[in-house]
């Protein structure tokens, strides 16, 4: 078990990525937290769970609960360094379901609903579980 403990929460990546955690992090908790409570504008998990039904994925209400709590909690998780490595993964797969079932058929440009800015966060969430947390992170003191 330390074993495991030790190559998840293992990094020799510096201060760069863990700007890029941080700042992602942060983007993904205020979209979990708009899907999951409706603050910063979001439908909340009725609202959400509504949307998500009318687009084919169902049930509604436990995928909405299902990607809320893979962006609310991935990005506290990367937020504080903290299993960055699974939270990273939850999170590429998340990005990976909102690509092809939301924005792919919109094309590239985010200003069509498209991929562009989904992508970008499936690019930094596989980076992160590639390369961990980073220095100043939860998981640096763990595997130390």
């Amino acid at each position: 078990m330390n074993n495991l403990i030790k190559s998840i929460t293992a990094t020799q990546a510096g201060f760069g990525i863990t700007i890029l955690r941080i700042v992602a992090g942060i983007t993904f908790a205020a979209h979990g937290a708009q899907k999951l409570f409706g603050w910063f504008g979001g439908y909340g998990l009725d609202g959400v769970a509504q949307w998500m039904e009318s687009i084919g994925l169902t049930p509604g209400y436990l995928m909405a609960l299902g990607a809320g709590s893979a962006e609310f909690f991935g990005g506290v998780a990367l937020i504080i360094g903290l299993l960055v490595r699974p939270a990273a993964v939850v999170l590429a797969v998340t990005m990976l379901v909102a690509i092809f079932t939301v924005h792919f058929a919109n094309g590239f440009f985010m200003s069509n609903n498209g991929y562009e800015f989904a992508l970008a966060l499936l690019a930094i969430s596989v980076a992160l579980a590639f390369e961990g947390a980073g220095k100043l992170s939860v998981d640096g003191k763990i595997a130390r």
